[in-house]
């Protein structure tokens, strides 16, 4: 069996490269470009990726594109990766041997390492994200931070297996931080139109993540960076 990579991009030539180095040997590449103007396309078509595009309406965030990369894949099994995010080849070998089983989940949990700053956020693993699964039957919601939507079983890989995580190279300084907390900000509130939130949700929320992240994971080994990814998870 076979499987297709699908990558959202919107100016991603800073990452671009090492991601399509690390998923140059699956056997297809769907690169989903929004309106990239840097070398983007030209790195893409470097890789030999097959290019399509979304139609960009004002979208910072991905998911509304989801369903369009997803769809133009030719494989039926579909590893969805970011246009941040480093794939370890032993993922890859994990991949393939887990299609070549009878009782192989429609779906696959795949665990993420964060960085920032150049830092291995600890507390935040392992951050799991559904991004491995069949392409018959998914369907993406458009909304910021979703997860797709998936017909059948969905496994998680444990999160003693670092070796399989993917690596989130996320944001290089504050300042990027800053600007995609902007961004989500209207897709959230959009996704959360309607929901009422109570005074509990929203004076204790900010107060778990934090309590999660900073106390509980032991995300306070990571000095300044990490004390200031919780008050961004606070604010947020």
């Amino acid at each position: 069996m076979k499987i297709s990579v699908v990558i959202n991009t919107l100016n991603a030539e800073k990452h671009l490269k090492k991601v399509l180095q690390s998923v140059q040997d699956f056997d297809e590449i769907v690169i989903c470009d929004m309106g990239s103007t840097d070398n983007t396309i030209p790195l893409a078509e470097r890789y030999h990726c097959k290019i399509i595009y979304f139609e960009n309406k004002g979208y910072h965030i991905v998911e509304p594109a989801r369903n369009l990369a997803i769809q133009s894949a030719t494989y039926e099994w579909i590893l969805v990766v970011d246009a941040d995010e480093i794939i370890p080849n032993t993922l890859r070998l994990y991949l393939y041997e887990q299609i070549e089983q009878p009782n192989c989940p429609a779906g696959i949990r795949i665990p993420r390492k964060n960085y920032f700053m150049g830092r291995f956020m600890r507390g935040f693993y392992p951050d799991r994200q559904l991004r491995f699964f069949k392409k018959e039957g998914t369907v993406w919601p458009p909304y910021v931070h979703t997860q797709p939507v998936i017909q059948g079983i969905v496994t998680n890989i444990p999160a003693k297996r670092k070796d399989l995580a993917f690596i989130h190279l996320a944001n290089d300084t504050i300042f990027q931080s800053i600007q995609k907390m902007n961004q989500y900000t209207e897709n959230e509130r959009i996704k959360r139109k309607g929901k009422k939130q109570g005074t509990f949700s929203l004076l204790f929320r900010p107060f778990f993540h934090f309590f999660r992240n900073y106390i509980l994971k032991a995300g306070f080994f990571g000095r300044k960076t990490r004390t200031y990814i919780c008050y961004v998870d606070w604010y947020v």
